[in-house]
């Protein structure tokens, strides 16, 4: 998913449109995990990026998704870039 959220609608008050939002990529995500997983792979991981604008984007952690659309809301912005790729995920032995 590769997308710039606008945040400005006529008719949509400016919560429901934060609210709606979160909602779409916690569904992208949660579908992209139900994906059938390809042999010698452990899970599926998750490359995102945040930003006011896809130029200004920085690599961020898949949890702290919210806490950058919490932030954009703080900030009143009218839109902003967001980016989430599924990589295969492989798990490392603890020594």
């Amino acid at each position: 998913m590769k997308k710039t959220f606008v945040l400005t609608h006529p008719k949509i008050k400016y919560d429901r449109l934060i609210e709606g939002t979160k909602r779409d990529v916690k569904k992208y995500i949660k579908r992209e995990q139900k994906k059938k997983l390809p042999e010698n792979v452990d899970y599926w991981d998750f490359d995102c990026k945040y930003g006011d604008t896809e130029e200004k984007a920085a690599t961020i952690h898949i949890s702290e998704i919210n806490k950058c659309i919490d932030e954009a809301q703080k900030r009143q912005l009218e839109s902003f870039y967001l980016e989430i790729l599924v990589k295969p995920g492989y798990r490392t032995k603890k020594s």
